[in-house]
């Protein structure tokens, strides 16, 4: 399990914040592209078109929903972690920052 210090050091890990910033910018399009009926839609766009012309100024709070969501794993996991699951914690909380 990663301490509190290793996860505070994470958010200047360039590899790291790399990984969210595209994740953000997928997940930003995927929502450009999805059903006017998902739920909390509307919100969800505005979020999206903010993301996508500027997903730097959505990386630090994603990535510290990201560290918190696996801050029971192994620092090296969480370094380590496959594109897809960045992608999928990512996508997990849009909808807590899609407020509108």
């Amino acid at each position: 399990m990663a301490t509190y210090e290793e996860l505070y050091g994470l958010k200047n890990n360039s590899d790291l914040n790399n990984k969210v910033e595209v994740a953000i910018s997928k997940s930003a399009y995927d929502i450009s592209n999805e059903d006017p009926a998902t739920d909390n839609h509307a919100n969800r766009l505005i979020w999206a078109k903010e993301a996508l012309g500027n997903p730097e100024s959505k990386r630090q709070e994603m990535l510290w929903a990201l560290l918190a969501a696996n801050s029971s794993a192994d620092i090296g996991v969480i370094l380590g972690a496959a594109d897809t699951v960045i992608q999928s914690a990512i996508s997990d909380v849009i909808n807590l920052f899609a407020t509108g």
